[in-house]
């Protein structure tokens, strides 16, 4: 998963970026995602501020964690990397937590011009990972997620 550069994402791409510092703006929810049979524990970015600040600024994440971004509404979601120090996965998944759009391996990106990474279909989560780990779990586009003590009011 974004300070004012991030609310032009947002208002721009009608999405969110992909970045966060150590203390994400209302991403205190923690829970789990199981993938592929593995689970992963997140964070929860499910309001505009802790969609927009993500992963910004972080220096590092720890192995088996990441963000799950959760919107209110399926569309398609674009995000991009400024201000995020640490190459990343990211995968989009639909309402119904189907794999629609995987980027792999998603470098840092400290100043403009930034690529944005948009899904290839409409989504409703986006879950970021430490770059090479769906490689590693052998994700793939289709797979399905199941979510575990993600309160409900952010799914």
């Amino acid at each position: 998963m974004r300070r004012t550069t991030s609310l032009l994402c947002t208002l721009v791409l009608t999405s969110t970026c992909a970045a966060c510092a150590s203390a994400p703006v209302g991403a205190s929810q923690t829970a789990e995602v199981k993938l592929h049979g593995h689970r992963i524990k997140v964070e929860i970015a499910a309001d505009d501020a802790s969609r927009a600040h993500g992963l910004m600024e972080r220096t590092s994440m720890p192995a088996g964690h990441g963000m799950l971004f959760v919107f209110p509404d399926s569309q398609i979601r674009t995000f991009w990397m400024k201000n995020t120090l640490i190459p990343l996965d990211m995968l989009f998944f639909d309402a119904d937590r189907k794999l629609v759009t995987l980027h792999a391996d998603v470098p840092p990106c400290k100043a403009d011009p930034c690529a944005t990474y948009p899904s290839t279909a409409r989504a409703r989560y986006v879950l970021e990972l430490n770059a090479g780990t769906a490689a590693t779990l052998g994700v793939r586009e289709g797979d399905i997620a199941t979510f575990i003590d993600v309160p409900s009011t952010a799914q």
